[in-house]
Order: structure tokens, then sequence, then C-alpha cells
């Protein structure tokens, strides 16, 4: 496991380039904070889902205004980007807030990073997992549908919840495994699919077989749930996105791939785009029954579109 390190992290923290948001690169000249998407009025609350060798990992809670206890809600959780080795559940707080202004339960993930706890990235899935777990086995407490849980992320955070649906592998001991981590729908924002090609083209065959089981996109099957995908079309791991895409498709499943031409890895992050991806995400989960209504998202004036591949 030592060389997870120096390989599959150095691997893909070259390729996930840094996310430009104060989750994981402070407020410093020339960096934008992600826009807001709601003025409404929420409750917030952090609740310790697991407690690891390396310290204790919270889910940040964004609570819809007429939320009660005893509810039955979709829940929605993101998980944060940063090539497994940093990043901050901050950079989901504005896609969490909105969401629960939209009736959800939402929230967003700490999971263990290779800059604060020295872990690699199959304890990164780990904790995704556990992070869905929590969500269903709380679910009558937490106000939540355990049959409608939406897992979401960008970048290393999206690979994460990509891989609560589809690796059975890496379930942590402390887990009651007859709880299901596979959520019920994603949403991902530029994911890590496509691991193990990543690998092979880069020619680290030291990294190749755990590459190979953290690797989405070998992992899909009939019963993998709906996902909705986000990329500027001068990404280069769009192509992970393709591939999964085509396989889904060929196999009768529900998945949507959305590209803004000329954007790069990481442009959900900025405006106008945090707004055009969260519209389209609240679209598609009002089509599977998530969500009621109209999306309250205003676009920016001369916003930019989406196309759906």
């Amino acid at each position: 496991m030592k060389r997870l390190v120096p390989t599959i992290l150095l691997l893909i923290t070259g390729l996930l380039s840094a996310q430009q948001t104060p989750a994981n690169k402070g407020k410093g000249k020339g960096r934008i904070a992600p826009p807001s998407l709601t003025s409404e009025t929420l409750s917030h609350e952090e609740r310790l889902y697991k407690t690891t060798p390396q310290g204790e990992l919270r889910l940040h809670f964004s609570f819809p205004k007429d939320w009660k206890a005893g509810d039955k809600r979709p829940a929605i959780v993101f998980f944060f980007g940063g090539g497994w080795k940093s990043g901050s559940y901050l950079q989901f707080v504005p896609q969490s807030d909105y969401f629960a202004s939209r009736g959800l339960v939402a929230a967003s993930a700490d999971y263990r990073i290779s800059s604060i706890h020295k872990t690699t990235p199959d304890k990164c899935v780990e904790d995704a997992k556990s992070a869905v777990r929590y969500l269903r086995a709380h679910s009558r407490e937490l106000g939540i549908d355990p049959g409608k849980i939406i897992s979401a992320g960008g970048s290393a955070g999206g690979h994460l919840a990509a891989c609560t649906a589809l690796i059975s592998e890496f379930d942590a001991e402390s887990d009651d495994k007859s709880v299901s981590a596979k959520p019920n729908a994603m949403v991902l924002f530029n994911p890590a699919l496509n691991i193990d090609e990543l690998a092979a083209n880069r020619d680290r065959k030291d990294a190749i077989p755990m590459a190979e089981r953290i690797t989405p996109n070998r992992h899909i099957s009939a019963d993998t749930p709906p996902a909705i995908m986000f990329f500027g079309t001068d990404d280069a791991l769009i192509e992970g996105a393709q591939k999964y895409l085509a396989k889904a498709v060929s196999l009768g499943l529900r998945a949507e791939l959305w590209t803004a031409e000329g954007q790069a890895h990481g442009f959900f992050n900025r405006a106008p785009w945090t707004q055009v991806t969260a519209k389209a995400a609240d679209e598609f989960l009002a089509s599977l029954g998530y969500l009621n209504g109209e999306s309250t998202i205003k676009l920016p004036e001369g916003s930019g579109s989406l196309k759906r591949e």
C-alpha cells in the first residue's frame, strides 16, 4: 500500500488540476470564491460519522427550513476534489445549501487525504462508502428516504462518489455491512473514471493493480444507478466519461454527459458554470422524482450553455 503514494497519487494529481476555490486554495489574490446559489435561510449541523486511526470525520449538513426529524426526504452527499491529496468540504457548501433550499437533506463530507492523514486512495473510497452508509443507517433521525440517496462530487470527489456506487471492495471494519453503501443516483463533476488507463498510458505498472480496483469504469453493471456527468471539453479526463457513457448506454442504464465547450478541469467551481451545472443537476434529479417544481437558480446574463453528448 505504501507504494500508492508515489504512484497513483502523483499520477492523478498532475491531471486533476487544482481546484481554485476557498475549499483548498484559500482566498488569496486571484482566487474567486464560488457563487452562492441560494439566499434562503437554512439550518446547519455537523455530525461525526466515522472515527479512524488518523482522526474523526464529519458530515456537514444543510437542512431545509421546514425540515424535521421523521421526514422522508431525498438526500445528497458531496465529496470534494483535490486528487485525494488536499481539499475541504467547503468546496461544495454552495451546492449543498442550494439543494437543501430545494427540499433535500444535503451534506458535504470530510474524508482522509494524504496531505493531512498520510493515507492512500483506497482509504478515501472506504470513507466515502462509510458516509453513504451513515446517511442510510440514520435515515429516520435525519428525515431521509433511504431509497433516495444521491452521491455527488468533483474531480477526485467525483471519483469517490462513483466508487460508492460501483466498487464492492474497501469497506471499513467498523461499518455495518448489512447497510448498503450504494447510492440511488449520482451527480458527478469531472470525475476521474478511467484511472487504470491513465496508469497504463504512463507506464506505471506498479500502480496498475490498485488502479484497476478503484476504477469505476471497470465495474459498471446492470444495477448501476442513474448518473449525470459534467465536463469541460478541454479536460483530459473527459475520455473516461465518454467510455462510461458508451458502456452505460449499451447496458440500458440512465446516464447523461453534459459538456462545456472550451472549458478545462474544475470549470464548475466558478460563475457562471457553478450556476449552470447546478441547474442542470436540479433538472436531472427532478426527472428522477427527487425534486419538485422548477429550479430557483437565476443564471447570470450571458451564461454559457451545456451540450448533451
